[in-house]
């Protein structure tokens, strides 16, 4: 008699972890975006502009109010619709002659994924900056500092201190996130494995050790995490500000 062992993934363990690979590619992509636009949101929020503190505001509250797998659904299957639209009145109408770009599911993922996360970064983010000591600002203004030099020598280090914490914490539920992804056909580990799952009826064989994969992910990210709080928290004394 033939005795299967526990971990013979029946041909499709080299998919898998491709979809792993996919997974990750997916979260690290989506993770850059929403940095950036956490960033802005967070500008935008800050800012005395009241065009641009309303744009922020109204970005914030759309994403808090509508759940995340309606706007992967949403982006994926009417983004490319409404991408033709504007480029037919771009390119009829107007004279254009732009190309038009396939909305692929691994480009619907993280466009999705960083929408959703830039608006809880831009709250991350504006409370970091708040934190910020406004005397050493004015210090370094006073000192002849450029608003550049202030914001990458002043702001920016002491701000990251202050935000690593609510990154971190967004980046392990962005990573739980991009599950959603298999909803609309990439070929993620989700979606892999819940396809061998189901056609050797075997589930806890193949999702048990993508279970794995995700919590080995997010253990080496608390490792990440915190050796940049380490590096960003050089030479502040523990209690102080």
């Amino acid at each position: 008699r033939r005795v299967t062992p526990v971990f013979d993934f029946e041909g499709y363990g080299p998919s898998i972890f491709g979809g792993a690979i996919i997974t990750l590619e997916l979260a690290v992509f989506s993770l850059v975006l929403a940095v950036f636009l956490g960033l802005m949101g967070a500008w935008g929020k800050m800012s005395r502009n009241r065009l641009a503190k309303g744009v922020a505001t109204f970005y914030t509250t759309l994403i808090r109010g509508v759940p995340d797998l309606v706007w992967m659904m949403l982006l994926f299957f009417g983004g490319q619709i409404a991408l033709n639209s504007i480029l037919d009145y771009l390119n009829y109408d107007l004279g254009f002659n732009l190309p038009y770009p396939q909305f692929n599911e691994f480009t619907a993922g993280v466009l999705t994924i960083g929408f959703i996360f830039g608006a809880y970064m831009s709250e991350t983010f504006r409370g970091a900056f708040m934190a910020v000591d406004n005397g050493q600002i004015e210090a370094g203004k006073a000192y002849g500092m450029s608003g550049w030099k202030v914001f990458s020598r002043i702001m920016f280090p002491q701000m990251m201190r202050h935000a690593i914490p609510g990154i971190a914490n967004n980046w392990q539920v962005l990573l739980k996130t991009t599950a959603l992804v298999s909803v609309i056909g990439l070929a993620d580990m989700v979606r892999l494995a819940s396809e061998a799952a189901k056609s050797t009826g075997s589930p806890f064989k193949f999702l048990i050790p993508v279970a794995i994969v995700y919590l080995a992910i997010a253990a080496l990210s608390d490792i990440i995490f915190k050796l940049l709080n380490n590096k960003y928290s050089a030479g502040v004394v523990k209690g102080g500000s």
